[in-house]
């Protein structure tokens, strides 16, 4: 490959991948033509984006970007899978593709620009960010649904004890051969 090539492939490398603070690595070496086609569908169905790269390209595009940590652990043919709605559900959604796609071989992540690298198998485990959203608004509701249940209980009991002295004095307001009114 001529100079200027590899300068306009590094460029778009770069261009592609300098926004971007999360990915993950796979290779997809092994697989033909037409399965490669149906997990490249299957991706973006979910918006998430597969590229085969050039190992030593995008080590020198992406030295100063974000995913420099996993740009320089890149070893043997790679592909960088990005997109979707977190890194941690394109993981979530690679190991799931390995059972139909056996040839696949899950390498590294990096999780939102942390320097930290980690198997894709251990990102999948990982709780996604509308998870965690959802613990701790459950965490931040949970003391409060104590609170009321312990101000309505008493109140629940004090109207049921006034609801019995009702029903007991309309008993007996009613004349002997009328049935009280409910």
């Amino acid at each position: 490959m001529s100079k200027p090539v590899k300068e306009v492939i590094s460029g778009d490398y770069q261009r592609r991948y300098a926004d971007i603070n999360a990915a993950c690595v796979i290779s997809v070496v092994g697989l033909d033509a037409i399965s490669t086609n149906r997990l490249r569908g299957e991706l973006t169905a979910r918006k998430i984006r597969l590229q085969v790269v050039n190992n030593s390209l995008v080590r020198r595009a992406l030295g100063d970007c974000p995913l420099g940590p996993l740009a320089s652990a890149l070893q043997g043919p790679c592909a960088l899978v990005t997109g979707g709605d977190s890194i941690i559900d394109v993981a979530k959604t690679l190991v799931a593709l390995k059972k139909t796609y056996a040839k696949i071989e899950l390498k590294i992540g990096m999780v939102e620009g942390d320097p930290e690298l980690l198997d894709v198998e251990q990102m999948a485990k990982l709780k996604s960010r509308v998870e965690m959203l959802g613990e701790a608004a459950m965490m931040i509701l949970s003391p409060g649904r104590r609170l009321a249940g312990c101000i309505s209980s008493p109140g629940g009991k004090i109207a049921g004890c006034v609801r019995a002295i009702i029903d007991k004095a309309e008993k007996a307001a009613a004349p002997a051969g009328e049935p009280a009114a409910a």
